[in-house]
């Protein structure tokens, strides 16, 4: 019986905790390689914040355009916190460890942010479509209940999407050996490859859902944007084309800041084996910590309105 019964305990197994690890090769200098992620998470925290006070204290900035980039604010917030714990944990005070639902949940909501990450740009690309194809109607057609609406419909489909993965991970047999992640936060292709169990439904969920989300997001972005130049090169004037033009770069910028990224982790995840765990740690804070940081520089650098409802925001600030 004894033997039977401890071929029982051992037949099914799941760390208590994950050993996460900051930059492979770079242990001795975690502490110089702190400086700048706090500098970066202090900037992304901050530009956001900025973002969301001057949107919500400036009467002018109360149209569908600023709604949409204050949700991607409050997104980058989500992002940006969802990684700041366990990094700046393991990098300050190489705390290295994580428990394994709490791993989970960090997972789920890192994901979920990415993947409203993800769908706030296209909503943003649709508003420049209305905006600039049909400027008449587009009060009328972004309305407020319908930009809630959108907002609410994007964080369903994230959460939605994203509901079934903690569960799919549970019922794998992980190997004890196998216990060291590549990066200082849970990212599911990387926890996925800890189980010793077979991982082909994780693997095909995984797939349809990146091919249902990003896939399809950055396809319709390329459309509706195939469309709105079609509509700006049918303006009258050089010069309504270059505005028309000037109001979607930040956009188009942020866009790119996010997408490539994304892919390129994407990439080396699925046929980056055979390069150096260097490379997948920095193509993954590149992925997950960069965008949170430009998106309020290339916002308020682009946006006259934005960045003077900034700066606004500062001096009071100053002078209170």
């Amino acid at each position: 019986m004894l033997p039977s019964q401890s071929y029982v305990n051992i037949s099914f197994f799941q760390p208590h905790a994950f050993l996460m690890i900051g930059i492979p090769g770079l242990e001795a200098v975690h502490g110089w390689i702190s400086i700048p992620f706090s500098s970066m998470y202090t900037v992304a925290l901050t530009g956001n914040c900025l973002i969301l006070l001057a949107v919500r204290r400036t009467p002018s900035l109360h149209q569908p355009m600023y709604y949409f980039l204050s949700m991607l604010a409050l997104t980058d917030v989500g992002l940006t916190l969802s990684t700041l714990p366990t990094t700046l944990a393991v990098l300050w005070f190489n705390h290295w460890l994580i428990g394994f639902n709490a791993c989970l949940v960090q997972m789920f909501f890192l994901h979920s942010f990415s993947v409203v990450e993800s769908s706030v740009p296209l909503a943003m690309s649709f508003d420049r479509f209305v905006a600039i194809s049909n400027p008449l109607h587009y009060a009328a057609v972004l309305t407020d209940n319908v930009i809630i609406s959108i907002g609410l419909a994007i964080v369903a489909h994230a959460t939605l999407c994203l509901f079934p993965v903690p569960f799919l991970l549970k019922r794998l047999n992980f190997c004890p050996n196998k216990i060291l992640l590549s990066h200082s936060f849970c990212f599911h292709p990387d926890v996925m490859r800890r189980a010793c169990a077979d991982i082909t439904i994780n693997i095909l969920y995984w797939l349809c859902m990146a091919l249902s989300t990003g896939g399809i997001d950055s396809l319709l972005i390329v459309l509706s944007y195939i469309l709105l130049l079609h509509t700006v090169l049918g303006l009258a004037s050089p010069r309504e084309c270059i505005r028309a033009f000037n109001t979607c770069v930040s956009h188009i910028l942020a866009v790119f800041v996010f997408f490539i990224p994304g892919i390129t982790l994407s990439m080396i995840h699925r046929f980056g084996g055979h390069l150096p765990p260097i490379v997948h740690a920095l193509v993954a804070y590149t992925y997950l910590v960069v965008p949170p940081v430009l998106n309020p520089i290339i916002y308020s650098v682009k946006s006259k309105p934005i960045r003077e409802a900034m700066i606004r925001m500062l001096k009071r600030k100053d002078q209170g």
